[in-house]
C-alpha cells in the first residue's frame, strides 16, 4: 500500500475565533468522535492524540455550513491545546479539500476531520476532550458548534519488538500523514465506519544510502524482486500471541506494475499473503503483502516474540515490495479500529522523502544514529531495528 503521503498543516493561531462572537446561534449539525484517541509518544519525542471528529450537516434546508476554524481544549482549560484556521481544515478534511476552496459541508452530507494533537512537553494527557467551531452558513452569518466532547482513552499502549530483521527501514505512510491512503482511509462496511489503518506503517527497506534498490538499476520500471532491498526479509513476530488468521499462495505483482482497484475493502482484498497474530486480548497485529510461499505459521499456532513468521514480498494491494504492519482491535480489517503501539526500541536516522528512495532530490543523509525506546515512528522517517 505504498502511494504518495500527504502533509499534514496544524495551525497555532494566537486568536482561535476570527471572527466577532456577536452571536448565540448554536450549529443545525450533529458532531461526534467515534473512536476514542489513546496518547502515545512519536519518534520526535512528544506525546501524541490522533482521531477523527465526524460533523453531519443534518437538516435539509439548512443549506451549506463552512467551517471557519476549529479549536481543541482539554478539560477545563481557556486556552486551545489546537487551533487549526479553514485552510489547515481543509487539509485535514475527508472527503478531501483543497488549499484554494474551504471546506463546505452540503446539506444531509457529513465531513469528518482528521485531529492531530502534539501535546505540550513535560504535559499529562488530558482526561476529555471538547470542540469549538464557527460555522458560515450560506445567509453569511455564523452559528457555533461547541461541545463534541470525547473522553481520552486511558487504555495502555502496546510495547512491541520488531517486525522485521535487522536493517534500514522507511516508515512510509505513517502516523501524522492526513492524506495518505492509511489513515485518510475509512472503510464502510456493513454499517460501519472505521479506520483500520490508522497507526500502520509501510515499511520500505534501504541501503545505506537510502536508496530502495541495489546499485546498477538502469530502468527501475523493470525492476525485479533481486534488485529491491527489503525483498525476502525475515517478517517476525513483535510479541507471544497465537495466529488467528492467514493466507498464502497468493500471486505476487512486478515491481511498480500498475494494481487493479482491489475486489473488496477487506482482508482478503486488500493485504495478498498475510499473517493476523492475536499479541493481547482484543489487539490483533497484521503483516501484509508477504512472499508467496514463505508463510511458516498457520491459523491456531502460538509463536513467540521473535519467531520468524514469513518474508517480506509483494502480494495485494502493493505497488512494490514491502511490508504492511498495523495493530487493530479486531481479526478482520473490515470493521476494525486502528489502535496505537510503540516499538520497544530501534536506531531512529532521520527524516526522507518518498523521491530520496529513488536518488532524486538532495541525496539522503543520515543523521547521527539516535537510539530510540518506546515510540512510534511518525510519517517518513528512517529507522533501523536491532537484530534479534
Amino acid at each position: 500500500m505504498m502511494r504518495h503521503a500527504g502533509l499534514v498543516i496544524l495551525v497555532a493561531l494566537s486568536c482561535w475565533w476570527p471572527i466577532a462572537r456577536a452571536q448565540d446561534a448554536l450549529a443545525p449539525v450533529e458532531a461526534r468522535v467515534p473512536f476514542a484517541p489513546s496518547p502515545f509518544v512519536g519518534s520526535d519525542g512528544l506525546t501524541h492524540l490522533a482521531y477523527e471528529l465526524h460533523v453531519t450537516n443534518y437538516y435539509g434546508d439548512s443549506g451549506p455550513l463552512k467551517p471557519l476554524s476549529l479549536s481543541v481544549f482539554a478539560d477545563d482549560a481557556k486556552t486551545p491545546l489546537l487551533v487549526m484556521d479553514a485552510k489547515a481544515l481543509s487539509q485535514m478534511a475527508k472527503p478531501t479539500g483543497t488549499e484554494q476552496k474551504p471546506v463546505s459541508i452540503p446539506p444531509g452530507k457529513r465531513t469528518v476531520f482528521l485531529v492531530w494533537i502534539t501535546l505540550p512537553e513535560g504535559s499529562k494527557p488530558p482526561h476529555v476532550l471538547r470542540h469549538r467551531m464557527p460555522l458560515e452558513t450560506s445567509k453569511r452569518t455564523v452559528t457555533m458548534l461547541d461541545g463534541a466532547p470525547v473522553q481520552v482513552s486511558d487504555a495502555r499502549v502496546l510495547v512491541i519488538g520488531a517486525p522485521l530483521r535487522g536493517g534500514r527501514w522507511l516508515a512510509h505512510e505513517g502516523p501524522g500523514a492526513a492524506q495518505s491512503h492509511h489513515w485518510g482511509s475509512l472503510v464502510a462496511v456493513n454499517g460501519q465506519l472505521t479506520i483500520p489503518q490508522r497507526y500502520a506503517l509501510d515499511l520500505v527497506g534501504l541501503d545505506a544510502a537510502g536508496h530502495v534498490m541495489r546499485a546498477g538499476v538502469k530502468d527501475i520500471q523493470k525492476s525485479v524482486y533481486a534488485d529491491w532491498i527489503g525483498y525476502g526479509t525475515d517478517v517476525l513476530a513483535v510479541a507471544d500471541g497465537v495466529v488467528r488468521s492467514a493466507r498464502d499462495g497468493e500471486q505476487e505483482h512486478p515491481p511498480l506494475s500498475p494494481q487493479p482497484e482491489p475486489a473488496s475493502l477487506t482482508t482478503n482484498g486488500l493485504f495478498g499473503n498475510y499473517v493476523v497474530l492475536e499479541v493481547s486480548p482484543g489487539v490483533f497485529a497484521s503483516y501484509a503483502h508477504l512472499q508467496r510461499g514463505s508463510l511458516k505459521v498457520k491459523p491456531g499456532d502460538h509463536v513467540h516474540r521473535g519467531d520468524t513468521l514469513a518474508k517480506l514480498g509483494q502480494s495485494g494491494n502493493s505497488a512494490a515490495p514491502h511490508l504492511h504492519f498495523q495493530l487493530s482491535n479486531a481479526t478482520t480489517f473490515e470493521g476494525s479500529e486502528g489502535v496505537p503501539y510503540v516499538f520497544d526500541r530501534f536506531v531512529f536516522l532521520g527524516a526522507e522523502s518518498e523521491a530520496q528512495l529513488f536518488g532524486q532530490g538532495e541525496p539522503w543523509k543520515a543523521t547521527t544514529a539516535d537510539p530510540r525506546r518506546a515510540q512510534m515512528p511518525l510519517n517518513d522517517v528512517v529507522i533501523q531495528f536491532p537484530e534479534p
